[in-house]
């Protein structure tokens, strides 16, 4: 599970994140929502270990980040929202290097790198180096590299970014049965209709902070929102585009 406790992230005189508070237990799929620049990507970041808080804590699995960083991310498997590879490692290397930064080798991992590659239909790219491969199957690689090691824990920024509609539904899926059998996923996403449909719970973040979580219908009685879909309580909540700014983009 993962628990945030007064999670601040400051930048000078600029706060990033303004005191979050939120827990996503064991067997959860998290959303968690905003506009740009709401403190979403820097969250994530402080959960993944990447920032350090400017104050608040940030518990994987019941250990503190902060002062067990290693033991934390161990639990961990981390998505980005930029699928970063080394592009002279092949996609078997890249994989059995992921696996090995959490001390994984062996027969064990190189059946585990197969299961991934065929299930995202990358088996005969194996053996090609990732400068060759789309950005779509970049991101691919990127998620089996974050599952390589079997984590109880998902963090995941943007994760259907550069993915066909194929590969997309198959994520959705995997997050989705990864979770009924125990594990914990948080996703920070743009896509309002992915976290509707797929999340159990999630927060709005605006301005560095949490204005609503819980499941649709929490949000929406938090909210007085009636029976309006996420996209309509997201805009009521951040500010939506006001017909008048629209109007006057629009003039001729």
């Amino acid at each position: 599970m993962i628990r945030l406790t007064g999670l601040v992230k400051r930048y000078g005189r600029f706060t990033a994140v303004d005191g979050i508070d939120l827990e996503v237990p064991r067997g959860e799929l998290f959303g968690l929502l905003g506009p740009n620049g709401a403190g979403k990507t820097t969250t994530i970041r402080m959960i993944a270990g990447i920032l350090r808080p400017t104050a608040g804590t940030v518990e994987v699995g019941g250990i503190d980040i902060g002062t067990h960083p290693l033991e934390a991310k161990h639990r961990m498997g981390y998505i980005p929202d930029r699928p970063f590879v080394y592009d002279k490692l092949t996609g078997g290397e890249f994989l059995r290097f992921a696996a090995a930064l959490y001390g994984q080798e062996g027969p064990a991992v190189e059946r585990r790198i197969d299961e991934l590659l065929e299930l995202f239909e990358l088996t005969r790219w194996k053996d090609e180096l990732t400068e060759s491969y789309s950005h779509g199957m970049r991101q691919k690689l990127i998620i089996s590299g974050a599952l390589v090691h079997r984590p109880a824990v998902i963090v995941v920024d943007e994760p259907m970014v550069g993915l066909d509609p194929k590969s997309a539904r198959l994520l959705k899926d995997l997050f989705r049965q990864f979770v009924d059998r125990g594990g914990t996923v948080l996703m920070s996403t743009h896509t309002l209709e992915i976290a509707e449909q797929v999340c159990d719970r999630i927060a709005i973040v605006y301005r560095g902070k949490v204005a609503a979580h819980g499941t649709m219908d929490e949000v929406r009685r938090q909210t007085a929102s009636g029976d309006m879909s996420l996209e309509e309580v997201f805009l009521k909540l951040t500010g939506g585009l006001r017909e008048h700014q629209l109007d006057a983009v629009l003039e001729a």
